[in-house]
């Protein structure tokens, strides 16, 4: 069974009908422009990373807790202490420490799910699923994107569509996992399309191009398409000042003061994502991380497979 019919039937195994599947390939354009919309989360001259999902949250409860609860325990212990109360100051000043100090032990804990890998030097996928190493080759790779929707008695119908790959475990060729490159809430078929002709841009003709995918020596477009990706929380006042100065609006001006008021949070939660995103860079294992280097090798880990003798896996079945 070629690659193509591994994803249809994995699918239909999985949620009990055929959907219609909108198939994407590496060497066949899709008819779309490249675009992303907040998935890439670092696009470098060697490698492409797409965000996992959990980067929304990652750092909120520290923020909730440590920012606005720290801020108002250290406010209440400031009055204490114009009172001369030194008692009741040093508990408030404790308190604080103690709502930043134990939900961000909690998040250090948990470390940042890494993201999925897109490697231009050795032109292959990496994820990482439960500590285990998942890789595809990128040339002949096939991708599946299908939409289905789901009902709730209170926002009615919403569409999603993934976008997925069969990748194998690396040094186990027979384990295949299907990896979901985006999520998927909200997304339609034509939207995958044009995140999946970014991906192609990168790998075929990157690292920098343009509007039409085409080689480009400047990286003006890239740079445009990563401008969509809010990466500090506490910005979003600054964007919403630029809207009250266009439009003048009251509600614009109350939006702006309601996140200066969260701007403590906004603060220690890009400050805990920030720590949680280069620890978990590091988590990678040594093959990836050596192939990561500008100056490391650029063989593929399916090649790496066939020297040891291994039986091929998902990943030759593309090629």
């Amino acid at each position: 069974m070629d690659l193509k019919g591994k994803l249809l039937a994995m699918i239909g195994k999985r949620f009990g009908a055929q959907y219609p599947i909108t198939p994407l390939f590496a060497d066949r354009p899709t008819g779309q422009k490249p675009m992303q919309l907040n998935e890439v989360d670092e696009h470098t001259e060697h490698y492409l990373a797409l965000k996992s999902g959990e980067e929304m949250v990652k750092g909120m409860p520290t923020g909730m807790l440590g920012g606005m609860g720290g801020a108002g325990s250290i406010l209440i212990g400031l009055g204490f202490l114009a009172d001369g109360d030194i008692g009741w100051f040093s508990k408030c000043i404790g308190a604080a420490l103690a709502f930043f100090a134990v939900p961000f032990a909690w998040e250090m804990l948990h470390p940042l799910p890494l993201p999925t890998l897109f490697n231009r030097r050795t032109r292959e996928v990496y994820f990482e699923l439960d500590g285990e190493l998942y890789h595809t080759p990128w040339d002949g790779i096939e991708a599946a994107t299908y939409e289905y929707e789901m009902v709730h008695q209170n926002t009615g119908a919403m569409r999603h569509a993934p976008i997925e790959v069969l990748m194998h475990r690396y040094g186990k060729p027979e384990q295949q996992v299907l990896v979901n490159l985006v999520v998927p809430i909200c997304r339609s078929i034509a939207i995958n399309q044009h995140t999946w002709e970014y991906l192609r841009a990168y790998m075929n003709n990157g690292p920098w191009f343009d509007e039409d995918g085409a080689n480009s020596p400047s990286d003006a477009f890239v740079r445009e398409q990563m401008a969509v990706n809010q990466r500090n929380h506490r910005d979003a006042y600054k964007i919403t000042w630029k809207m009250w100065r266009e439009d003048g609006r009251s509600t614009t001006l109350a939006l702006m003061i309601g996140e200066l008021f969260f701007y403590p949070k906004d603060v220690v939660q890009d400050f805990v994502y920030a720590l949680s995103k280069r620890r978990s860079r590091n988590q990678w294992p040594e093959e990836v991380l050596e192939r990561l280097r500008p100056d490391g090798p650029t063989t593929r880990l399916i090649d790496v497979e066939r020297a040891q003798g291994l039986p091929a896996g998902v990943s030759a079945c593309s090629e």
